[in-house]
């Protein structure tokens, strides 16, 4: 009848999948049948991915929150790595991304899937150069697309592949000197992987097979950035957009064949530059889904990052970005351990509720009034309740006590809202 989630939108079919989301997202059912079959709207979801809790992805779906995770030479552990995955999806993110590119990833990647409700992402050219025991130059086109299959048949939701990234835009990066050049990592190992052999990207020269591929298995593509600005001064440059526009054609390519794509943005760019940078990319993906990590919008600082990306996370998410990636205070240090992982989740978070509620996302700004009533009544057990993160909440609270129980170390009897709250009752205030 139908092999993904795109291709039974098209015929009008209502998927399991579909009512999930229509149930849990609020989401009229005829207005997901259209935005999946225009491409607006992904429920990325692998047909092995058995204990999914489906995700839609899409103007018309709450900002959803991404996670990175996985092993690495010199962090080989998958226990904590798999300890971390599961703190994640307690706090109830919305997708996990495997960066694994060292050791038993394989085994990593089947234990992720199959504990996790919620979707995985990876990408495979990672997987690929840390386990084929070949030399990057001695890569073959069958290397790249059995890893590739490997993640599929593994029950991989969706996957990154910097396909835009060809010979014309390396060309493009080459003749406009950057400041931090190509800082994908994918990006650069395929860069480095084209000039060594003069060969074209073989995920864009056979992209079609890779398509077939994602098909059979209805997995998500996330058409990579490979040129995404790794510096405020390369922002919005020629190599930045040559990509886009090259991805703008292959997301419809993939659209012909019914498989669903959403698209990876920026990287570092400048606060009065996301704006631009998102409508810009939406004109040029033709509404596709846009994922974008942070954007971090300054450079300078280091342990602190979560805070740079949530706020560019925010105004993206007011500007159309529907998928924010989350950053760490451990970005561009080390890799995040979990505290760090628990930081980064609660600002993209939060980056991602005030994006809704500037957006006007329908009830995303309720959850803003029950607070400020729970507020307005000193209900503080209801306040810690309603906070995005009640175990800090509660911590906080219960590390000072107040001498008068209702209100905080803070004002304690200068409370304005108790003394509100008296003289507006016709109370006297004793102070």
């Amino acid at each position: 009848m139908y092999k993904t989630q795109m291709e039974a939108a098209k015929k009008g079919i209502v998927t399991k999948e579909m009512l999930y989301v229509s149930k849990n997202e609020n989401i009229e059912m005829d207005i997901l049948l259209e935005e999946i079959a225009n491409g607006r709207l992904i429920i990325p979801g692998n047909v092995l991915h058995s204990n999914i809790q489906p995700r839609a992805i899409g103007e018309k779906a709450s900002t959803k929150v991404n996670v990175n995770l996985g092993i690495s030479k010199d962090c080989i552990d998958k226990n904590i790595e798999l300890s971390k995955a599961k703190k994640a999806i307690e706090l109830n993110v919305d997708a996990i991304m495997d960066l694994s590119c060292w050791g038993d990833t394989r085994e990593f990647r089947k234990k992720l899937v199959e504990l996790s409700p919620v979707m995985i992402g990876t990408v495979p050219m990672y997987d690929m150069i840390g386990n084929s025991g070949k030399a990057l130059i001695n890569l073959t086109k069958e290397d790249f697309f059995k890893c590739v299959l490997d993640h599929a048949k593994d029950g991989i939701d969706f996957m990154t592949i910097h396909a835009g990234l060809n010979r014309k835009t390396a060309e493009r990066v080459k003749n406009n000197k950057r400041l931090t050049n190509i800082v994908s990592r994918g990006g650069s190992l395929l860069f480095a992987w084209m000039e060594m052999t003069g060969n074209e990207n073989p995920f864009y020269e056979y992209y079609d097979e890779f398509l077939d591929i994602m098909r059979e298995y209805d997995v998500t593509i996330s058409l990579g950035d490979g040129c995404r600005p790794g510096s405020l001064y390369d922002a919005t440059d020629a190599s930045q957009i040559e990509e886009l526009i090259t991805l703008g054609e292959l997301t419809k390519r993939a659209w012909a064949k019914d498989v669903s794509v959403m698209v990876e943005g920026p990287g570092h760019i400048p606060l009065n530059e996301v704006k631009t940078n998102i409508i810009l990319a939406k004109k040029l993906l033709h509404n596709a889904p846009f994922y974008v990590l942070g954007p971090l919008v300054t450079d300078i600082a280091p342990g602190y990052d979560h805070i740079t990306s949530a706020i560019g996370g925010a105004v993206a998410a007011q500007n159309g970005a529907d998928f924010l990636c989350y950053v760490t205070p451990a970005e561009h240090l080390r890799l995040p351990d979990e505290k760090d992982m628990i930081e980064g989740i609660m600002a993209v978070k939060i980056a991602a509720h005030a994006g809704d509620v500037a957006r006007g996302f329908k009830g995303a700004i309720d959850k803003d009034h029950r607070m400020s009533r729970a507020r307005a009544e000193l209900d503080w057990e209801k306040m810690i309740n309603l906070s995005i993160d009640p175990y800090k909440s509660k911590k906080y609270r219960g590390n000072s006590q107040p001498e008068i129980e209702e209100t905080c170390t803070m004002c304690g009897e200068m409370c304005a809202i108790k003394n509100m709250n008296n003289i507006l009752n016709g109370e006297k205030v004793t102070i």
